[in-house]
């Protein structure tokens, strides 16, 4: 299957509470949820919608689960909570230990193993949305097919990064950009390899 990531991020790099509810995740003194809340127009929208129909499952955090579940879990007529209540979810988690959303599997133990045991079956796409650790992990070992990143025109200051100040160096090669009538960006990244640096 091939591995797609999809991430809302701010131009600073924040992904933390980026959804309606300004309580959502309040971690280290964060004050600034919700702040993806009415972000993108009707077809930045359909988009998102569409990018979820088409997976034939999901890749989770164990964070991200519990918010998806909580949200998702009992809502099966919206487009996206129908795609994700009929297609099977899996959790590269070593602590949770009954999952209440029905269709999922824990990934447990070896991190690497569960994701490329995943992505070596035949069929269609693999999707991680959110899930900001696990993003991280799975392209710093070379797991990740495709990268969208849904950029909202908002500086923070504040929040959790999508990348931390180190880790990897990875090139990105851009499949596609979309500008959308509110200022949000979309843009479709394939890994390719290292950076080029500047020899003296």
């Amino acid at each position: 299957m091939k591995l797609t990531t999809m991430t809302q991020v701010t131009l600073d790099g924040v992904m933390q509470g980026n959804r309606g509810v300004s309580d959502e995740d309040c971690r280290n003194g964060f004050e600034r949820g919700g702040w993806g809340r009415g972000a993108g127009d009707d077809e930045t929208r359909a988009f998102i919608t569409q990018t979820c129909q088409r997976a034939e499952a999901f890749l989770f955090g164990r964070r991200t689960y519990e918010l998806f579940a909580e949200a998702w879990g009992s809502m099966r007529t919206h487009p996206i909570g129908a795609a994700l209540n009929d297609r099977p979810k899996y959790v590269a988690s070593n602590t949770l230990t009954a999952p209440r959303w029905e269709d999922t599997t824990v990934l447990r133990g070896d991190l690497a193993a569960g994701p490329r045991e995943l992505k070596a079956k035949p069929g269609g796409e693999l999707q991680v949305h959110g899930s900001g650790a696990l993003t991280r992990w799975l392209l710093g070992n070379g797991l990740v097919d495709e990268m969208v990143l849904i950029v909202i025109p908002v500086i923070l200051g504040q929040g959790a990064r999508l990348f931390a100040e180190t880790g990897p160096d990875i090139a990105l090669e851009l499949q596609e950009s979309r500008v959308d009538s509110m200022g949000v960006t979309i843009q479709s990244n394939r890994p390719a390899g290292r950076p080029r640096y500047a020899t003296a």
